[in-house]
């Protein structure tokens, strides 16, 4: 029974999505600032009453509304932009580590070179 309320319900959010997106013009469809508005309600009245129902999410059926969302109306999306994203974890380590290990060293450097300094004084 909560299967099937979910599917009607998710039908009903995808039809006020399209609904939505009737005002969006094909210039308008790849910029967030006007499709963030339908995108960010649909999103929500899937999950929203899949927990009002008690039911899993993400789930199948919202993630199958989402991926229809983007294949019908996003696919020519390109980036203008790069989205940039951390490195790998060994790679962010070495980076982390590197100038750490290196203080000590900079350290006894200074206080090698200021001791040798005041010699020659």
């Amino acid at each position: 029974l909560t299967e099937r309320n979910y599917t009607y319900i998710t039908q009903r959010c995808w039809d006020y999505f399209v609904d939505l997106m009737r005002n969006v013009t094909t210039s308008e469809l790849c910029d967030w600032k006007v499709i963030s508005r339908p995108y960010s309600e649909l999103r929500a009245c899937l999950e929203n009453w899949a927990e009002h129902l008690n039911y899993s999410y993400p789930n199948a059926l919202a993630e199958q509304y989402i991926f229809q969302s983007h294949h019908h109306y996003f696919h020519n999306c390109t980036l203008e932009h790069p989205v940039y994203f951390d490195p790998p974890e060994d790679v962010l380590l070495a980076m982390i580590i590197a100038p750490i290990c290196l203080i000590p060293f900079l350290v006894t450097l200074v206080i090698w070179r200021s001791k040798d300094g005041k010699a020659q004084a």
